[in-house]
This record gives C-alpha cells, structure tokens and sequence, in this order.
C-alpha cells in the first residue's frame, strides 16, 4: 500500500504504485487533464513518474508558475524534432528554457527567420499528434553509443559522471536530458519561432559557429497574442531606435561597445546627474574621484586579479603591469587610508561616479544595456558594526525615494555566499545577517538567491519595474568584511584603540549609461521635462517673427531651461510634427498676437494647445515644475 500526501494535508491510499497521472485521475479527470508534472518530496519529475514509496505529492497544472518553463523546455524539443525533419543533417546540441522562451543551438547550414514558417508548420503537426513524451535511462556506455555520430552530444556525455543518463524520446526524436517534461507534445499549444542568431559552442570563438533559434510557447493563444503584442511595443521603444531618432547617443566600431553622447544626451545625463548629486548632498555622501588604471599589485590585493581577471583589461607601463578598473573599490580603500579616522566620523558615506571598463563578448553587447565602458554610480559606506542595520535601513529609503521620482517601483532580492569568494565562514555569516535583519525591518517582502552573491560579499539588488513591467537590476547593497581587512583599514574607537571598519558597497543607478537606456524605454523617449535633451522650441510663423522667438529664447535659457529655435522657411505644421517626433514637451509657437500681448501659444505631447498664456506665469509655472521635478506635465488647465 501506497499512501500519497496531497497539500491539502489529505491521504490518499493506492494497492499499486501509482504514477502522478494515477494520482490526479483519482482526483478528477479534468485536473488529470490538466496536469504537467509534479513534485514528489520537494523535487520536480514527470508526471507519468512512478511513486515507489509513500511522499508528499504535489500536482504541477497548467496555471502553476513551474509549468510554463516545463512546457517551454518541452517546446525547445518539439522545435529540435521540426528542425531535425527538415534539415536531417543538423546536428544538436543544447536546447534550454530562456527568460520568455526558449533557444536550441544547432549545428546547420545558415538559416534566416524566412524558414520559420516550414519549421513551425511541422512543429504543429508534431503538437497536433500529442506523441507522448517518454523517459528512459541508460548507462553512460550505452549513451555514448547511441550518440556516436553525434559530436556535441558525445561530448557532453563524455564529461558526466559515470552512472545513468537520462534520454527523451517522443515519436521518432531522443535528446539526452534531465528533464521533467509535459506528458505528450500535445500540451505545447501556442508557439512562435522568434529569431535566429549566430552562436559559437560554448561560446568559445575557436569552435563551431551555430545556429541558436529561438522560440516561445505558452498554454493558450490569448497568452501568445499578448506576449507578442508586448513585443511589438518593446521595439517600438527600443532605446537604441529612440537614440538614435532623438540624436542622444551613437556607438562606432573604433569603440565597440562604447556609448558616444551627443549634446542633447549630455544634457539628459547632466540632469539624471544634478538629481543624483543633490539627492546624495542631502543624505550626507561626500563624492571622491578615482584613476581608471592601477597597478596590478593593487588588484591581486583586493582579490580582483584572482577572482575577475577575465573581465578585466591589462597594459604595461614602464614595464609594470597596470588594469583599467572594473570596479572603484580598490581606489576607494586607497582613499580611506590616506588619514587616520574616528569614530566620530562614521558612518562615513564616499560616493563616486566612476568611470569603469569590463571585458564582455561581442555577442552579449547590447546598446546601452550592456557595453564594456560606462560610469558605476559607486558609493562606499564605512561604519561600525552597530550601525549597519539603520545605515541599509537609510539607503533603501533613499534607493525609494530616486526610483520613485522616476514613477519606478522595485522588488528586493537577497543574495548570498558564492562558490568562488573570498573571507571566513564568520565574516559571511556576520555579513549575510546583518542585510537580512535589515530587510526584515524595512518591511517590504524579498526573495532569497541562494549563491549568488558578490565574490567579497553577500548582496541587496534592487529590480526596478518599467511602464511594460519589465524588471531591471540596478540598485545593489554589498555588505564586506573582507577587503577593510585586506587594505588593512582602521578606525579609532571610543577605547582609544584601533577597530576595522564594516563597510557597504553600493549603487542607486548601477551603470549610468543602463539605467539611461531603461529611462529611455520606460518613457518611451517621453522624458518629464526636467529630464528632456530639448525641454521646449520656439516657431516663429514667419522670418519677421525670429527676434521675438529668439528674445523669448534667451529668457528662458537665462532661467536654466533647454530651448531651441526652429528658424527653417519649413512649413509651421511640419515644423510642429517634426518637434513632437523629437518627443519635445513644450512647442511654443510664436505669432504677432504674442508678440504684441506678452504672451506664447503652447502645445504639449498630449496634442491639446493652450493660447495667450502671459510670458510671466509661463515663466513661473515651468521653471517650478522643473525645479521640482515634476513627473507629469500638469502645467496647465485643461
């Protein structure tokens, strides 16, 4: 007798071993229907499993969240099994669950998105079959001569432990895989082929180039509509296109994965800047400035050498080796140890934009997301230990207070120990609970990633949410113990001995390039004014007009504000749609009623337009609204 606990807390008896199909049919056959997989003892198996022993079961359906990667990884197979009927000599070799879909590498002819409807047209008939999905295991021997005519596979095989391998067989198709998967092929029942890219095996440049398509599925073709139509809207606000059109940044491949500002992204960058710098005034930082390139001496001393010398660029100077620096901290130990300190001065709050470089694939850059030069809005905190808690309590308030200015919410997570890092078990342990007793005071609900922390560290990253509701990493808070003790940093304490400070790691905007191209994409290039490259243009109807819109110019670049005038013998209507695809908040136009009572003519994005509005009050309620920074454009009555 077999008995299986449900999460309800009821038993349920079986004469025979029972498989998690068996399970959910004695339940009802519309759950049974429903069903995916399930979780014997905490752990995720097929559903067609068989129960050896009494356990705890619980029944994965198509509306839990572990369903849809399942369904997914089973879809990266449907589309291997397509792939293999049409290009019967393609060979396979890694097909994983990506975030919104799935990929497979493949080693094949080159192949262009023009394929996709011949390959997707056979997964359908793949899905339509609802072939069952089987697992088997074998010995290592037995794999390895079944895949003996296929390279990635043998070799993948070849580096597993000796023991039993598990395979997948649907219909005609096996791939080597740990699994779970869906019952039948039948459950992947909305899909769309993406894109095709190039990739090399492991992403190593000496070895083969492949073919990576990717895909994504989902239970019902209502979620499959919608996650396409989010799509479209993503590319309508991609931040390189809108760049681009709003004449903010360029990258060139003299510098490739180096952002070039332009003067109108220079001045966004200016005021994220002036935001950034008045906000961490008022929280008491004082801002330092750091060399980009230090002696490799310097970098073995901080464990970086060890621990990130691949992401790191090296020269030699007078015959020594130097690094341009990934990171501020080494500089920043440097600068605390210029003095000696007091207790009195802590918790002593050092900020930096610092200009760092980091090594990354040519592959994974990616406008201003992910690029190999860009500024880290670094800050060091040093403190005593009984200062931790109210000193993480006081950053995630104001991490709040500047994503809020930007209408952004966050979610936290928490991250601890790595496998490669530095420091004793204790100072981990010191360090890990310290943020966490700090997190559970400030109230909001996080999630735990377990072995994911820095190398010197564990960590708080703050995930900011987007106006489409993608989440970006940006803010983090490092709590180390390690690196005061490696740069030898004291304190005197109120023993009148010497102490080792506690020191925080953190960033608000991460890198500042990122978090501009997130702006970008959140706004949709619709900056608040305070942020906009070009807060307002003048029109002058005619060229007698062009003093008065220059008069005008000029009072409001004297009270701090981006102006523009638009002088072009350029039609009045092409001048304004122009400026709004420019995403100009402020069009003012300026005509001989203005200029003869005082007055401007404004139109806003909205499309809606506001005559006669004394120059004064204009004057008064912008700069206000700037000053403020205001996240609307509420300036008028409507």
């Amino acid at each position: 007798m077999i008995h299986i606990t449900l999460p309800d807390g009821s038993r349920k008896p079986f004469e025979d071993q029972p498989t998690g199909l068996a399970v959910a049919k004695s339940i009802s056959e519309g759950l049974a229907r429903e069903c995916v997989a399930m979780e014997v003892d905490g752990q995720l198996v097929d559903l067609n499993r068989t129960i050896e022993n009494d356990a705890a079961v619980r029944l994965i359906t198509t509306r839990d969240p572990e369903a849809l990667e399942i369904m997914r990884h089973s879809a990266a197979h449907v589309m291997a099994q397509a792939v293999m009927h049409v290009y019967p000599d393609a060979k396979l070799t890694i097909g994983p669950v990506v975030e919104d879909g799935f990929y497979y590498d493949i080693d094949m002819q080159p192949l262009s998105e023009e394929a996709f409807p011949e390959i997707e047209a056979e997964m359908k008939r793949i899905v339509k079959a609802k072939i069952p999905v089987e697992r088997h295991e074998v010995s290592k021997a037995n794999a390895l001569e079944f895949y003996k005519n296929e390279p990635y596979k043998t070799e993948m095989i070849s580096e597993l432990a000796d023991g039993t391998i598990s395979f997948y067989k649907q219909g005609d198709f096996t791939d080597l895989c740990r699994g779970p998967h869906v019952p039948h092929t039948g459950f992947v029942r909305a899909f769309k082929l993406m894109r095709v890219s190039g990739a090399y095996w492991r992403a190593d440049q000496s070895k083969a180039q492949l073919q990576r398509i990717y895909g994504t599925a989902f239970f019902d073709k209502k979620q499959l509509k919608a996650h396409l139509e989010f799509i479209e809207e993503a590319k309508k606000r991609n931040h390189r296109k809108i760049g681009t059109a709003m004449d903010l940044f360029s990258f060139h491949d003299d510098a490739p994965g180096m952002a070039f500002f332009h003067p109108k992204g220079m001045a966004v960058w200016n005021a994220l800047l002036d935001f950034w710098r008045e906000a961490h005034r008022e929280a008491g930082y004082v801002e330092t400035k750091t060399p980009i390139i230090l002696k490799r001496a310097l970098w073995e001393k901080s464990g970086h050498w060890e621990n990130y010398r691949e992401n790191m660029y090296t020269t030699e100077v007078d015959d020594e080796a130097y690094a341009i620096k990934p990171m501020n901290c080494p500089g920043g130990m440097l600068l605390f140890g210029t003095r000696p300190h007091s207790y009195r001065e802590l918790p002593l709050r050092v900020a930096e934009i610092g200009l760092v470089h980091r090594h990354e694939m040519s592959g994974v850059l990616n406008g201003l997301f992910r690029v190999r030069s860009f500024h880290q809005d670094d800050a060091h905190l040093y403190m005593m230990a009984d200062q931790i808690q109210s000193e993480i309590l006081d950053l995630l308030r104001l991490e709040e207070k500047m994503y809020s200015q930007f209408g952004l919410d966050f979610h936290l997570e928490l991250s601890t120990r790595p496998e490669k890092s530095i420091g004793t078990d204790e100072q981990w342990e010191v360090a890990t609970e310290g943020l966490r007793a700090a997190l559970d005071a400030y109230g909001r609900d996080y999630l735990i990633n377990e072995g994911d922390g820095a190398f010197y560290g564990p960590k708080i990253d703050l995930h900011i949410k987007d106006a489409l509701g993608r989440t970006w990493q940006c803010g983090t808070i490092q709590l180390d113990m390690s690196l005061p003790e490696r740069f030898d940093l004291t304190y005197v304490g109120k023993d009148n001995e010497k102490h080792r400070p506690i020191m925080l790691h953190r960033t608000v905007f991460g890198s500042i390039e990122r978090f501009l191209g997130v702006l970008i994409e959140h706004f949709a290039g619709k900056f608040p004014l305070w942020l906009a490259p070009v807060q307002a243009v003048l029109l002058p109807i005619n060229d007698d007009l062009i003093p008065f819109a220059e008069k005008v110019a000029s009072t409001m670049i004297q009270a701090g504000l981006r102006v523009e005038v638009d002088d072009r013998t350029e039609s009045l209507n092409r001048k304004v749609r122009e400026a709004q695809l420019a995403k100009t908040p402020l069009i003012l136009t300026c005509g001989g009623k203005e200029k003869e009572a005082g007055t401007v003519s404004v139109r806003t994005l909205d499309g809606s337009v506001h005559y006669g509005i004394p120059m004064q009050q204009f004057m008064q309620q912008v700069t206000a609204h700037v000053a403020e920074r205001r996240l609307e454009l509420d300036l008028f009555e409507k």
